[in-house]
């Protein structure tokens, strides 16, 4: 078993402390990352621009919030619109079948799509003490 080489660091015997330090991950050769841009680093932010991208975020559920409250049923839209696939030029889905990585998929579109307006009636418009955030998706 010790000669199944799963991670970049196995295959190419690259030490996985030199990764790290050089600050690139270790991805795995044969299944796709499980990675995510956690919100509230965003949210928490002082950089300006990652709270721009936050409020970028925020502004996009709105708009999904929105669309869910009128009865979308155009398959084509829900896909574009809600599945959040994952970008195949960062790589991060890489495996041995490819870059194309998993996303979200086509359940979890039509779920939120169903569902947002009716969970979250309030999504963008809450207390501002509070602020609106990504994590009330999870």
């Amino acid at each position: 078993m010790d000669d199944i080489k799963l991670l970049f660091s196995d295959y190419f015997e690259v030490d996985n402390k030199l990764i790290e330090n050089y600050g690139a991950f270790d991805i795995s050769l044969v299944s796709d990352l499980p990675l995510f841009i956690d919100p509230f680093l965003l949210f928490n932010s002082n950089k300006e621009e990652y709270q721009v991208l936050h409020d970028g975020i925020i502004d996009y559920l709105h708009f999904l919030k929105e669309k869910s409250a009128n009865n979308l049923t155009d398959t084509g839209l829900i896909s574009a619109w809600y599945k959040f696939p994952e970008v195949y030029q960062n790589w991060f889905g890489f495996s041995i079948n490819g870059n194309k990585g998993r996303g979200l998929g086509n359940n979890f579109a039509v779920a939120l799509n169903n569902n947002f307006y009716k969970l979250f009636p309030n999504y963008g418009s809450e207390d501002i003490s509070t602020g609106t955030h990504l994590e009330k998706l999870c």
